[in-house]
């Protein structure tokens, strides 16, 4: 979903029946200047990032900082319970040695990403939603739709109709609330 529909109330949907077609309608609607649409399809199709224009996620550096910060949790954990608060002297070894906490760490940093991630995931994707729309049963089985918000600055409701029907939709909705 492209970062400017987030808060759509209303537009135009076009429901299609194959992976091709909508894959070559949200080119065609990328290309006619429209920013603010979205496809919605039942799996993941190959090049419907780019045809949207879809950013790369930011999600990663929070993985990545959070699993440094558990990385560095878990360095500072084992080196603090092993060498100041419990140290104990076992057959002359090192108080601290990091092959023995590698375990430690290594869960700790994996742990702290993870819950990061997860956490970051329902907090960006506004969850839960309750009682969200629905405009077609089947687009989470075998339809695939493409919404036109009405904030698009092109946006011109019986264009698109029309439009939508021209590039293979078999069905298109105007939606109250998307």
């Amino acid at each position: 979903m492209s970062d400017q529909n987030s808060n759509n109330k209303g537009g135009v949907m076009g429901i299609f029946l194959e992976e091709s077609q909508i894959l070559n309608a949200a080119n065609k609607t990328r290309e006619k200047g429209f920013v603010d649409f979205d496809a919605i399809t039942p799996y993941p199709v190959h090049g419907m990032e780019e045809a949207v224009g879809i950013k790369r996620s930011w999600l990663p550096w929070v993985t990545f900082f959070a699993g440094a910060a558990g990385c560095s949790a878990g360095l500072w954990f084992t080196w603090w319970t092993s060498a100041v608060s419990w140290p104990i002297n076992v057959g002359g070894k090192p108080m601290w040695s990091l092959p023995a906490f590698v375990p430690i760490i290594f869960e700790l940093t994996i742990l702290f990403a993870a819950l990061a991630t997860v956490k970051t995931m329902i907090l960006a994707n506004g969850l839960p939603k309750i009682d969200p729309p629905v405009v077609d049963l089947d687009l989470t089985s075998h339809k695939f739709g493409l919404f036109v918000s009405e904030k698009d600055k092109n946006y011109s409701s019986s264009e698109l109709v029309s439009w939508m029907k021209e590039m293979g939709a078999v069905e298109v909705h105007e939606v109250s609330e998307y």
